[in-house]
């Protein structure tokens, strides 16, 4: 995959050109790649397509991790597809490609996508790859499961997880947050700042 930082965005498939929702993930796309960073998705319609039709529109990179499990071709916006033959086999892909992740609205596989990154991270089995949602629509999800990570019997046997010490996932108001958050995690500047992105071999 080269030299460059890869974010992977999850969010829903539904989404389609002309909604509220395609047209913001195409901005986040757009912003990503803007700040130096290439995209990764699942490769399909929705979301995933917009954010890579946006990375694609400022000239950046994307990648699409594909599944045999699923009857669909990949979008035409995506350079380089990764094949895989089953649903987990593309979600952990999605997963080990990246170096930090975008969450926008989305439905049971967003979610599930959303959980098994926190869950990763908040058990140290991945460590320094940052997460941000996007929005209102997940907070909710992560107040309710915070007052458990981070409450009064948080210890596990007397070990303290990930969340415990702080939030793992960062709440961002706008895509614009989002990217700018992501890019200052990673350490990329973008080009209008005369800075070369700092590179990383996967």
């Amino acid at each position: 995959m080269g030299t460059e930082k890869i974010v992977t965005v999850f969010g829903s498939s539904r989404p389609r050109e002309g909604d509220a929702e395609y047209e913001e993930a195409r901005d986040l796309g757009e912003r990503l790649a803007r700040l130096g960073l290439a995209v990764c998705t699942g490769g399909y319609g929705g979301v995933m397509e917009a954010v890579s039709r946006g990375a694609k529109d400022a000239g950046g990179s994307t990648y699409g991790v594909t599944a045999e499990f699923f009857a669909r071709t990949v979008n035409q916006w995506v350079d380089t597809e990764i094949r895989v033959k089953t649903w987990e086999d593309r979600l952990f892909e999605l997963i080990r490609v990246a170096d930090g992740f975008a969450v926008c609205k989305g439905g049971t596989g967003t979610l599930v996508e959303l959980a098994v990154v926190w869950e990763m991270l908040n058990k140290s089995v991945m460590t320094g790859k940052p997460i941000a949602v996007v929005g209102e629509f997940w907070q909710p999800v992560l107040e309710r499961v915070r007052e458990v990570e981070q409450g009064p019997s948080s210890s596990t046997q007397g070990r303290v997880w990930g969340e415990a010490n702080g939030n793992l996932v960062h709440s961002a108001g706008s895509m614009a947050e989002a990217a700018q958050y992501l890019a200052g995690r990673l350490q990329v500047r973008s080009e209008r700042f005369g800075a070369e992105t700092p590179k990383k071999v996967h």
